[in-house]
């Protein structure tokens, strides 16, 4: 689903560009710059943007963000629970940090 949305988000950024370049083009620059400009914008959040504390292998397999906004299961091993733990502001659940002892990838779970 989430790939979906960006997918279209993507093709409908870089019409806008296009279109933008059309009428840079056509002599019209002013409007064009405007429409490039918000293409980028918009392609530039989608790459910015991420599910707020969810895994990479959880947001590539489509799994729906946690209580939190973290993983929706906690890691299982090689992942070791730490004592870092926070409060999300948004949703004000207090969250576990998980790490890989390895990499240093760290993962979030609602600490329930």
């Amino acid at each position: 689903m989430v790939s979906t949305i960006r997918l279209l988000l993507g093709g409908f950024a870089a019409l806008v560009m296009l279109g933008g370049l059309v009428s840079i083009f056509a002599g019209d620059r002013s409007m064009g710059l405007m429409l490039v400009t918000f293409g980028v914008a918009v392609v530039f959040v989608m790459v910015m943007e991420r599910a707020r504390y969810q895994s990479q292998a959880g947001e590539k397999s489509d799994q729906r963000p946690g209580p939190g906004g973290g993983d929706s299961a906690p890691p299982g091993p090689p992942f070791r629970a730490t004592d870092e733990r926070f409060v999300d502001p948004t949703t004000g659940r207090r969250m576990r940090v998980y790490v890989h002892p390895k990499s240093g990838e760290r993962r979030y779970y609602a600490d329930e």
